[in-house]
């Protein structure tokens, strides 16, 4: 199975990039994982509604351009499903045994998701109604498929 990660815009901070890091190194066991990064649009100060979907529209085609033919689209959306780590892990589980080779978690840039991204997906994922940065959300989400391995062998991960 090929895990891939799509989103927009650089991690800035190191400790962002050490722990993504170590968990790339962990999963390596597990699966192939890519993360696939491309450039934020920039969106103009005080942008007009139309504006702002004409910026979130292009960096969305950019987005889905970079996702995997036939792959599995989870959509990183505040307006998503919530699911614990062990419903994920099951869902992973579940799609490993339905012969599902790709799955491509998608996270949007600073300013949302065009709604283009929303209907693309074959799940909506939230972590939380709480707000966290897209970079941040990066972290949490390649520590949850680590989790997901883990729970998916019996093994032990969290005390």
């Amino acid at each position: 199975m090929k895990i891939t990660i799509v989103c927009a815009g650089r991690l800035k901070e190191k400790y962002l990039t050490a722990g993504i890091a170590e968990y790339k190194k962990r999963l390596t066991p597990f699966t192939q994982f890519e993360i696939r990064e491309i450039h934020e649009e920039k969106m103009p100060d005080a942008p007009s509604d139309a504006e702002k979907q004409q910026v979130l529209g292009r960096e969305g085609e950019r987005l889905l351009k970079q996702v995997p033919d036939g792959s599995y689209l989870y959509v990183l959306d505040v307006y998503g499903e919530e699911k614990s780590s062990e419903e994920l892990a099951d869902e992973l589980g579940r799609l490993m045994v339905q012969g599902r080779s790709s799955i491509t978690f998608l996270i949007g840039g600073a300013f949302g998701l065009s709604e283009d991204v929303r209907r693309a997906a074959d799940c909506r994922l939230s972590f939380s109604r709480m707000t966290f940065t897209h970079q941040m959300v990066r972290l949490l989400l390649v520590e949850q498929i680590y989790r997901a391995f883990k729970i998916q062998r019996g093994e032990k991960y969290h005390w």
